[in-house]
């Protein structure tokens, strides 16, 4: 199983993250985020993200 990351907790890597649903389904909205930026809010509590896509270049490490 992938690892979740909740709204408000620091990104530990830069990349593309998927919302997830209260109960693991995937919502299909994306959102950007840098590395050490807090994750976004989500329309509907109990929601999370996953890291889809991590940047490839040195700074997103």
């Amino acid at each position: 199983m992938l690892k979740t990351f909740k709204p408000g907790e620091e990104a530990p890597r830069s990349g593309n993250y998927l919302q997830v649903g209260p109960r693991g389904g995937r919502t299909g909205e994306e959102r950007i985020v840098t590395r050490g930026e807090p994750l976004p809010s989500t329309p509907v509590s109990g929601m999370s993200y996953i890291l889809v896509d991590a940047t490839k270049h040195r700074t997103g490490r």
